[in-house]
């Protein structure tokens, strides 16, 4: 009689039902994580995101599959105090990965496509006294924040580099490298990526 209580109870706590509930029950635990979450957000089951403490994300953020975000407050002896500002209605396609020791701002509506990679920093700073140290030891190093205003199209496989900001309605073209500032109103692509017409 005891065996097949016990069988019983293991056959309830491991069914999907209960499965699925406790995945809502940590997924709600670590969405109350966020510095803040806005309302109608959605999120891939298959993400990576690093002390969403330092987070903001506001209403209506949509991400697909394979979604990184790392807000890195320590590296080694590296102590960081990292700030990731996503604002309204901004949508992730697949495979965005986002890196921030520094700054990253990301204004309202902004639509950025496939295998997408944004950072505030490298490892270590380019001069030859790095290369004295492999790259995974080098100090974490940032040229400044990033910053992207509102209705920005980022298109696929684009890299955006630290201490870029990039103006209101520019569109990065697909595959291009952002090192320098983007004027608002613009298009640019290449790598690295240069003014390809101004829209208005």
């Amino acid at each position: 009689m005891k065996r097949k209580l016990v069988e019983f109870i293991y056959k309830i706590i491991n069914s999907q039902f209960y499965k699925d509930l406790y995945d809502q029950n940590n997924r709600k635990a670590f969405l109350g994580e966020f510095k803040f979450l806005g309302e109608s957000h959605s999120f891939p089951d298959n993400m990576i995101i690093k002390n969403p403490k330092y987070i903001s994300i506001g209403n209506g953020f949509a991400a697909m599959y394979n979604l990184r975000i790392e807000a890195w407050d320590k590296y080694g002896e590296q102590k960081f105090f990292p700030e990731i500002y996503i604002g309204n209605n901004v949508v992730f396609n697949t495979d965005v990965h986002i890196g921030c020791i520094n700054k990253i701002f990301i204004g309202d509506n902004v639509l950025l496509a496939s295998r997408i990679y944004i950072s505030d920093h490298s490892h270590g700073e380019v001069n030859s006294e790095a290369l004295k140290v492999a790259p995974v030891h080098r100090k974490l190093y940032s040229k400044g924040p990033v910053i992207i205003e509102n209705n920005v199209w980022i298109g696929e496989n684009v890299s955006i580099l630290p201490g870029v900001k990039i103006g209101s309605n520019a569109i990065i073209g697909a595959n291009a490298v952002v090192t320098k500032d983007v004027p608002a109103n613009s298009v640019v692509g290449g790598n690295p990526a240069r003014i390809i017409k101004v829209l208005v």
